[in-house]
This record gives structure tokens, sequence and C-alpha cells, in this order.
């Protein structure tokens, strides 16, 4: 079985496709898995792994990691484009979230000013007041919509009971232009059944999603590591490419390819 990605707490910087030079925050456990959706492609593997053993870190342990993590880049004159929220599951699921939202800024603050921070979130838990708070204080607030259409997500997303995409659509509509919305493109099959979002039929809902939503910026990608469900595909750049300009067209908001 596919397993975690990351072994720390703070870890990088990476070459992000679409951040730049990326240290990264995992606020979920370095040896296991948690997460309120379980998709076919998380790089991460499958949350049937567990969760590990070595649990949630504190709030203190973030803050010193990431200061010390920061002192260094700052002494060495490293490069560093972004600090992201990303790892080992769903960052918004940590209980200090939105307190760990506030350390790292101001620690980005007294160490790198110009440093933008990004949250990849996978929506689940945008209608909490404090974490809706908390993403409206960062830079880049990325907030996944993979299908306008409950059954796709229920198969590719695989979400935790209780998912719904048009109560997912309210919220993200909340944002307005303070979201980013992202979305990645697949297609494969899982235990005999197709999984495809990159029909005519599952853009143009897409596309009606964003209207509503009406973000900031649109980002679309597609996978670029191994997946635990090996059937999926990558998605040609040519063709995220035309699914890009036919969102353009019909929403006139800027989409950000990767692929």
């Amino acid at each position: 079985m596919q397993t975690v990605l990351f072994h720390e707490t703070v870890f990088g910087p990476i070459h992000s496709r679409r951040l730049g030079a990326s240290l990264g925050i995992n606020l979920m456990p370095n040896d296991g898995k948690i997460c309120s959706f379980d998709c076919l492609y998380c790089e991460a593997g499958y949350n049937a792994q567990g969760a590990g053993t070595s649990g949630l870190p504190a709030r203190e342990e973030v803050r010193e990691l990431l200061e010390a993590k920061l002192q260094q880049l700052k002494a060495d004159n490293a490069p560093l484009d972004v600090i992201t929220f990303s790892g080992n599951g769903e960052p918004t699921l940590h209980h200090h979230f939105a307190e760990i939202i506030d350390d790292t800024i101001a620690l980005r603050d007294k160490y790198f000013p110009a440093v933008k921070i990004s949250v990849l979130t996978n929506s689940t838990r945008i209608s909490r007041p404090e974490v809706a708070a908390a993403l409206r204080k960062v830079d880049n607030n990325i907030l996944k919509l993979d299908s306008a259409f409950d059954s796709t997500v229920r198969l590719l997303d695989r979400p935790a009971p209780g998912y719904s995409v048009e109560r997912t659509i309210e919220s993200l509509a909340s944002f307005g232009r303070q979201g980013i919305i992202q979305t990645m493109f697949t297609r494969g099959e899982h235990r005999g059944e197709p999984v495809d979002n990159t029909t005519d039929a599952e853009v143009d809902a897409l596309i009606d999603a964003y209207r509503r939503i009406a973000p900031g910026e649109i980002m679309i990608y597609t996978i670029d590591r191994p997946t635990p469900e090996t059937s999926l595909q990558r998605i040609p750049r040519a063709e995220l490419d035309v699914i890009a300009d036919k969102i353009r067209r019909a929403t006139g908001i800027e989409v950000q390819v990767s692929g």
C-alpha cells in the first residue's frame, strides 16, 4: 500500500508546480494519514494505512519548528516563495488550525515578509466560522472542487459521510475573490467503475459552479506522481489547455494550468 509522503512537520523547501519554492507545513501525523477525503489520486496514499502513532503536532511544536527553519533559511539567504499547509491529510482538521495560522503569519512577517502563505484544503470544513476566518487571513486560500456532481465526488474523492456538493459550493461562494478554486482532472476506473471528470458534462457543470463561486482564480492540474489507484491517467497538457480556455471564455476568471 502506498504510504504517507511527509515524515516531518516542517519540510522543504520543495519546488511546487503552482507555487514556486515552497516550505511545507504538515499538521497531520508524521507516520500516518488523517483526512476527510480519501481520494483515488492522493499522493499520500489511502486513509486505510491508518493514523499512525505520532499524533498531531502541538501548536507550540509547529511554531518552534517553523521559526527554526525560517531562521536557517534566512541565514543561508535561501530562496523562498511560499509557506504551504499541506501534508498527510486535511490541515483544517487540526484542532488549533486557526491559532497556527496566526503564529505562521507572525513568523512570516518577522523573517520573510514578502513570502506568501498558502493553504491547500479539500473544503470540507470551510463552513466552520473559525476555519473560514483563518483562511481569509492567508494569501492563497486554495479550495478544492473536483466535480459539481455528488456521484463523481463520491467516486473520485470519497468524502466522509454527509458531504454535499451544493452545500460546498455555497460555502465556497462566501469567499468570493478571496478564494482560489483548485480542480484535479483525471480519468481511469476504480473497482470496475469508470472515473472521468474531463467530459463535457463534467466541465460544463464545473463552469456553472465556478460562476456561482466567482473566485479570484481557478487552478486546474492533473496527476504528477504515483497514485494509490493505479489506473488513473495523467491528462495531457494540450487537453488541459483546451479545458482552461473553455473555462476562461465562459467565466472570465483567470485559469492557471499545471500539467
